[in-house]
């Protein structure tokens, strides 16, 4: 497994020596929608753009929940190879200086309970219709990505170097669910002074809504945000320790700027 530190958020900030892969994925985890292309179905294959709500599993590989109604699922069932666009610009003043990445691969269907939870989770309102007959979840075996983080660093990225090696991590796929519950309920002071202290993000009301080897993820109304682990977890035991090591940054902070 290999994680990220990061507990920035999503504030622009300046190009770094980091890996294209982890870049990517970084982009990738702290994202709730990206633009899918697909080729028009049947037969003219036009390239069709839609907008869509994302999740990822452990390992970054994408989710998307979505209607066999829309075009773009329609589209899919004909040819699978799809691009996800995941934009980083927001907030900064020249955004063609801003990362984005497209992630190429297949979308593929599948029915699992845990990668559905692990989306409704992140995106709350989609449990109205998670359960539609029309609506499947489709996973991205993802083939490779395109990076371009400002002028001048631009990459290809192979599968390899973008996913997150989570082998040894099944243990926490298993008890995600149990930890959220745990954090939400009887935490949820500790989720608040991770928000606001360590990511700077105003407000009450966040809740974890993610657990992966490399960090977690905060929910708040429509927004998200990220806390990034120093060390790898892939269990519930260490993704305690983490927790916990970032609630006490978020409470050192706070008595700090108090003082």
């Amino acid at each position: 497994m290999n994680a990220t530190g990061n507990t920035t958020g999503n504030a622009p900030g300046k190009p770094t020596d980091e890996p294209a892969g982890s870049a990517i994925r970084g982009l990738m985890r702290r994202a709730g929608q990206a633009a899918l292309a697909t080729s028009l179905a049947p037969d003219d294959a036009w390239p069709y753009a839609s907008l869509v709500l994302v999740a990822l599993d452990h390992d970054a590989s994408p989710l998307l929940l979505i209607s066999e109604l829309a075009e773009h699922t329609r589209n899919i069932l004909a040819d699978p190879r799809v691009t996800l666009l995941f934009d980083g610009t927001a907030g900064w003043q020249d955004p063609l200086a801003g990362p984005r990445a497209s992630v190429l691969g297949r979308a593929e269907r599948l029915d699992s309970p845990r990668l559905l939870a692990r989306f409704v989770a992140r995106h709350p309102g989609a449990e109205v219709y998670a359960g539609f007959k029309d609506f499947g979840l489709y996973r991205l075996a993802v083939a490779r990505a395109h990076l371009v983080a400002g002028f001048g660093r631009i990459h290809w990225v192979e599968a390899g170097e973008l996913l997150c090696d989570c082998a040894g991590a099944e243990a926490l796929a298993e008890a995600e669910a149990g930890i959220l519950a745990h954090m939400n309920q009887d935490h949820g002071e500790a989720v608040e002074l991770i928000a606001r202290h360590l990511l700077g993000r105003d407000g009450a009301g966040w809740r974890l809504v993610g657990v992966d080897p490399e960090g977690c993820d905060l929910r708040r109304e429509a927004e998200l945000a990220r806390a990034g682990f120093a060390k790898p977890v892939g269990d519930a035991e260490t993704a305690r320790v983490e927790l916990v090591r970032l609630t006490k940054q978020a409470r050192r902070a706070a008595a700090a700027g108090a003082g």
